[in-house]
């Protein structure tokens, strides 16, 4: 346990304000004279003594405060115990949050599954990164053109059925069924430093992409589950930076690649040392409270005021809506990424170093973006900051297309930061408007939509560029796309911000008092 001590000089104002139970970042219980335990708070363990030492007069006393705590991050409690022992060190107003932290103070078991959740996103972001960034040289290996590279990118989203049955059965298994199926996704992903030619390369990378966009489904699923109304959002920014986190992974050994012809095989190998981290983590992530009561409530007796199952048609209008938004954007975002090394390698004469060098430099912004959009979305509503990110994104990257020299760079982390806006306000929507028993399912067929519009992006890019000779106006014909879906956000979307995924959904509404487990104790 980490541990902080105050010395105060106090009289007895002073000394009964530093006998008050603390309600900021951690709330507290007494539990004896000048002894506080936790009652509700992001710790495993905590306790907060006073030793007191009166002056004769009785007017001052000298004070020891001791701080006793450990955080509950599983693998990232090292990072988080120097801010969580600053934000500690003086009592604050009550609901008090340093600007780092959750708009809400999380409970042990939300600040848990939200640790472990980021580290399993981390892993699923690597495994799923890799296409894009090694393709172009897994194409010069084997001697592919743009138009082979495209199709590869499309067949790999055939994976989708994958993601289907993957979704499906976590509605019906659990939440917890990531661990397996991350798995499973490292190891097969492992086998492609084995590929002999680009069909098998790309078959191992289809069952590869189903699994993770399961994972990462699941994964926001859960997240959403257990996190109060006011969080949802910011626990979507978290996610995605830490994802950026594994993204940037590939990236830092993306020069490996410029070592030989099938030097690109060896970016292939972490995914072996991620599967036991994967199997540990897994172990210890519990099941979403929301999913054990809707299972538990589903398997009783109908009763004549529970309200009708929601269902695929009552659903089916935001199942259109998300579904429509999700081809829209990934048939501009999907290309525009994934061709970028091929771009700049191609088009603009970068070498595998200077790839790395500009990726990393226009890319890294983007998470200033992606933790603003989290806590913008919460305070501002859902519809503003999508909308507005989904613009200024789109026109910011098409135009990166367009140049050259230091304007290239200027345009792309632009489009990063922007666009990084948007990210956690759509990425939250897909949760917030199903119901607990479809919700995985849900977002698994708007999943579908989304790689149909990424397979259709690729494809069209691939081909058009082969005609064209450039990537620039295939990507800037695709931003139309965006633009329509910031129309429908700001306009037809509902407001999700700051409402119960229960007020979303009624048919959830719990059927007695009983708290739903891992759900925060204090009023939302």
């Amino acid at each position: 346990m980490a541990s902080i001590v105050n010395h105060h000089r106090v009289d007895d104002a002073g000394l009964g304000a530093l006998r008050q139970p603390r309600q900021d970042i951690v709330a507290e219980n007494a539990a004896g004279e000048d002894r506080f335990e936790l009652a509700h708070g992001p710790f495993r363990r905590y306790r907060r003594t006073l030793e007191v030492r009166s002056e004769a007069a009785g007017a001052t006393h000298q004070v020891t405060e001791r701080i006793e705590f450990s955080v509950a991050a599983a693998l990232w409690r090292p990072l988080l115990t120097w801010p969580v022992r600053r934000a500690l060190r003086r009592p604050r107003r009550p609901g008090w949050q340093p600007w780092w932290a959750p708009p809400e103070r999380l409970s042990s078991a939300q600040s848990t599954t939200l640790a472990l959740l980021t580290a399993l996103n981390l892993v699923s972001a690597y495994l799923g990164t890799t296409l894009s960034q090694t393709l172009t040289f897994v194409a010069d290996d084997f001697n592919a053109d743009p138009g082979a590279q495209g199709l590869v990118l499309a067949v790999a989203r055939v994976g989708v059925v994958v993601t289907l049955a993957a979704t499906a059965l976590a509605d019906r298994a659990g939440r917890r069924l990531v661990r397996p199926l991350l798995t499973v996704a490292c190891l097969i992903l492992a086998t492609t430093a084995l590929a002999p030619s680009l069909a098998l390369f790309g078959l191992a990378q289809t069952l590869t992409r189903g699994l993770t966009t399961g994972v990462d489904i699941v994964i926001l699923v859960l997240a959403a589950e257990m996190m109060p109304a006011r969080c949802r959002a910011w626990a979507a920014s978290i996610i995605t930076l830490v994802g950026g986190l594994g993204s940037g992974m590939v990236v830092w050994l993306l020069p490996l690649a410029d070592r030989s012809e099938g030097a690109w095989r060896l970016l292939y190998l972490p995914p072996l040392l991620f599967a036991p981290l994967v199997w540990w983590a897994g172990r210890r992530l519990p099941e979403s409270g929301r999913f054990e009561a809707a299972r538990a409530s589903r398997a009783e007796p109908r009763s004549p005021d529970r309200a009708k199952p929601t269902g695929i048609r009552a659903v089916r209008g935001r199942l259109v809506l998300l579904g429509l938004a999700a081809f829209l954007l990934l048939a501009f975002a999907a290309p525009a990424g994934q061709f970028q090394n091929e771009f700049l390698r191609s088009e603009r004469g970068y070498t595998a170093a200077r790839i790395t060098l500009f990726t990393l430099v226009t890319s890294t912004p983007a998470g200033v973006g992606v933790f603003l959009g989290g806590r913008l979305a919460e305070r501002y509503g859902r519809r503003a900051i999508g909308a507005t990110g989904i613009c200024l994104g789109t026109i910011c990257t098409a135009t990166a297309y367009f140049s050259f020299g230091w304007t290239l760079w200027l345009w792309s982390v632009a489009g990063t930061i922007t666009a990084g806006l948007t990210v956690p306000a759509m990425r939250v929507y897909g949760p917030e408007l199903f119901p607990t028993h479809l919700r995985s399912r849900a977002n698994g067929i708007t999943t579908v939509a989304g790689v149909s519009g990424s397979a259709t992006g690729v494809l069209l890019t691939g081909m058009l560029a082969d005609r064209a000779g450039s990537l620039s106006w295939p990507i800037a014909m695709l931003a139309v796309g965006p633009i329509i879906v910031a129309i429908l956000v700001i306009s037809v979307y509902p407001e999700t911000a700051r409402r119960t995924l229960e007020e979303l959904n009624p048919e959830d509404a719990p059927l007695d008092d009983a708290p739903i487990p891992g759900a925060p104790t204090h009023p939302q």
